[in-house]
């Protein structure tokens, strides 16, 4: 096979597969968008999503910040070289990490350390299987680590909140599969897919449902019972009132596919991969001989256009809020004043500095002190692809929030301690930091998860950073940013709209507790 073609096609899958969303998945979310109600928070973060995808095109840059961990489906004629092809892949992808088109995320378990070029033991994953055709179907998904985190697995038969007992058939799985949606509030950066996997062992099951989401969102389940499941998952989960980003609305759901296997007597698991709105999922047919790209898959249908207007009408209906409130402007160092007068459901408008701190960065923080003033400052969870220019200035090409729920732990005593009165993520956090907000004055802000594009083009320079020991994602980046918004989320009076609407959608969950299925 000649490896110079062979490398080739798969940089250009990689490429593709981080900035050019498959047309299911925008028609997708075209369906969301002319369903949600106009004038809401909901409405604007699909907006602001829709716009993003434009821009993502339109940059060729990553849609997503978070690349994920990039797992390969590949299928191959018998006589085919499998560690050639292994070797083609990892050639693509350091070039891709050093293109700036994948975040470098391949960490050692056991020290931290990034490998730089997204390579390590178990990265990526590629899942090699022969068959009968004559030529090589290479498929690739990119599944951040916000939705990841959201996958959950059952043991049947269980107790679920809100559903009561499920029991091992399959109307047991059907209370299984609404718990996932429920479960994953818009920390999973919703509205989502899931695929979902029956029976197998622990193993094999996750493997299932991740198989699951390598189908078309358009194509119909060949097995009658799963096609019900299917159909009555997606009719029922966008009545959680979930919404776009937990925001509450009326599309939490996107896609539904279940698969089943055989398992043994003692076990039945029903596993749930689910799958932010940035379904990065593209695949396409080699020739086995020479390596070059024949056909392009997931390519069926019409390419829809999801802007409303122009990119630039969009990005300005997102920036004004696009909703029926007044946008409040925030410029560091902030004051208590200040931030004590906001209330959940403001829209804020950031101009000036804000500093990026993940999970290494929080927890160096709980014990050392900071490198750099943060009293009246902004935290934002973010773990960015960056790229460093000719002159030694760095640029920051995709930049969106990372899930916040991971600092609960540290957010509230870091708050404290440096006086920062501002953080910034997605999918809310817990009543630690809800009660922290309280005694200090301070406010969590949710920006829209994945729009990755639209949050680095707010980014007007990089000033300094931290920590790059700790590698590109988690050190602390000084940023400049302009037109930077996002939405009051929990304030410090002690309301948090993600309390609110996880409260309210249990609610809702127990409406589906009666036998549906026999």
């Amino acid at each position: 096979m000649n490896m110079k073609n062979l490398q080739e096609s798969m940089y250009q899958l990689i490429v593709e597969t981080s900035t050019n969303l498959p047309k299911d998945v925008r028609r997708a979310i075209k369906t969301a968008k002319e369903r949600e109600s106009a004038g809401t928070r909901s409405a604007m973060s699909l907006a602001t999503i829709s716009n993003n995808i434009k821009m993502a095109d339109d940059n060729v840059s990553p849609i997503c910040q978070d690349t994920g961990l990039p797992t390969f489906k590949i299928k191959t004629p018998v006589g085919v070289n499998q560690l050639e092809i292994q070797e083609a892949i990892y050639t693509a992808m350091q070039q891709a990490t050093k293109d700036g088109k994948l975040r470098p995320n391949s960490v050692d378990s056991l020290t931290g350390e990034n490998s730089g070029d997204n390579l390590g033991l178990g990265t990526p994953v590629i899942k090699f299987e022969q068959w009968e055709e004559d030529y090589i179907d290479a498929r690739l998904i990119l599944k951040g680590g916000g939705c990841e985190n959201k996958n959950i697995q059952y043991s049947l038969p269980c107790e679920l909140e809100g559903l009561g007992r499920a029991g091992r058939d399959l109307d047991g799985i059907r209370k299984c599969i609404m718990h996932s949606v429920y479960q994953a509030q818009g920390q999973g950066c919703s509205a989502g897919f899931i695929g979902v996997g029956i029976g197998g062992d622990r193993s094999s099951g996750y493997d299932l449902a991740k198989q699951q989401l390598f189908r078309s969102v358009d194509d119909v389940n060949s097995h009658e019972d799963l096609r019900k499941l299917e159909e009555y998952v997606m009719e029922h989960a966008n009545e959680l009132g979930i919404g776009t980003m937990g925001f509450g609305g009326e599309t939490t759901l996107l896609g539904c596919k279940v698969g089943v296997m055989n398992r043994i007597p003692a076990s039945f698991f029903v596993s749930v991969a689910y799958n932010c709105w940035a379904f990065r999922r593209l695949g396409f047919k080699l020739d086995a001989a020479t390596g070059a790209v024949q056909e392009w898959l997931y390519q069926e249908g019409e390419l829809v256009d999801l802007s409303a207007s122009s990119a630039q009408q969009e990005t300005a209906a997102a920036a004004e809020g696009d909703i029926d409130a007044e946008v409040i402007t925030l410029n560091a160092p902030i004051t208590e004043e200040k931030i004590r007068s906001l209330k959940v459901g403001d829209v804020v408008r950031i101009d000036g500095r804000m500093y990026t701190g993940r999970d290494a960065i929080h927890k160096h923080l709980s014990d050392h002190e900071s490198p750099v003033d943060l009293d009246g400052q902004i935290i934002y969870h973010c773990g960015p692809v960056m790229m460093k220019d000719e002159d030694g200035r760095w640029h920051v090409k995709a930049a969106g929030p990372t899930t916040s729920i991971r600092e609960e732990p540290y957010q509230g005593d870091i708050m404290k301690k440096f006086g920062i009165r501002a953080v910034i993520g997605k999918g809310g956090m817990g009543p630690k930091t809800l009660e922290a907000l309280g005694e200090h004055g301070g406010v969590y802000l949710n920006a829209i998860g994945g729009a990755a594009q639209y949050y680095a083009d707010c980014i007007k320079s990089v000033e300094g950073v931290n920590f790059m020991e700790f590698g590109i994602p988690e050190a602390m980046w000084h940023l400049e940013v302009e037109g930077f918004t996002a939405v009051v989320t929990m304030d410090s009076n002690g309301n948090s709209l993600h309390k609110d609407v996880d409260k309210s959608s249990l609610e809702k969950l127990a409406q589906f507790k009666e036998k549906v299925f026999n």
